[in-house]
């Protein structure tokens, strides 16, 4: 007798998780990404805050056939509609945005959901017990994206880990000459934009910020 079929347990986030830069050509958006994915780049988040919607689905899915190439995994920001209309890997989202419980309505059992906590442990917990699947603290250094994100401590990092069994990411001004501070402390993935994506050698880049965590 055959036994009942398992859904397959959803992925983690761990890693090098890559946030999309603003791109309007969808080819080159494309050749980013994948020069990140072949350096070693696990999760690709994309972040477009400036394209209309006909081109956020078109890079989107792009996108997204991509990371499957690659055995990533694909997290959309903030839209869950666009998430859900490309069957994303899952979807990110920030204070502001929508409720966790409604992504979680709308989008495939075993999606995805990040939450941003910046400095907060409390946006921690409540994002925890809403049933985020991973939560993301910081800005931990100066960024170019968002100058002016509140700053986080090392120390959320190392405390959060204790408290809860979901992936901690960090963010934020993240290099590879300071990821392993971060990693050290207890992020489970650092997500980056300006330190690969405007890097000379994006897949060289990508692999140097996976060394640091193969060192683990």
């Amino acid at each position: 007798m055959v036994g009942a079929i398992q859904a397959s347990a959803p992925p983690s986030i761990a890693g090098l998780y890559a946030l999309t830069p603003d791109r309007s050509d969808t080819d080159s958006m494309t050749d980013f990404v994948g020069a990140a994915l072949e350096g070693g780049a696990a999760t690709i988040q994309y972040r477009n805050k400036t394209a209309a919607p006909e081109l956020r689905l078109r890079q989107a899915r792009a996108l997204h056939d991509l990371c499957a190439a690659h055995g990533a995994i694909f997290i959309i920001n903030d839209d869950i509609d666009l998430a859900s209309a490309i069957d994303a890997d899952g979807v990110h989202l920030g204070r502001g945005d929508a409720a966790i419980a409604l992504a979680r309505a709308r989008l495939r059992a075993t999606a995805l959901i990040g939450a941003s906590c910046y400095d907060s442990l409390e946006l921690a917990e409540a994002a925890v017990a809403a049933g985020a699947d991973y939560i993301v603290f910081g800005s931990f250094f100066p960024s170019n994206t968002k100058p002016d994100a509140v700053r986080a401590g090392l120390s959320l990092l190392t405390t959060a880990k204790a408290r809860w069994s979901v992936p901690v990411v960090a963010i934020g001004g993240i290099t590879p000459d300071n990821a392993e501070l971060l990693i050290e402390a207890g992020a489970d993935a650092v997500a980056v934009i300006s330190a690969l994506f405007d890097a000379a050698d994006v897949a060289a880049a990508a692999r140097s910020f996976v060394a640091l965590f193969n060192k683990r």
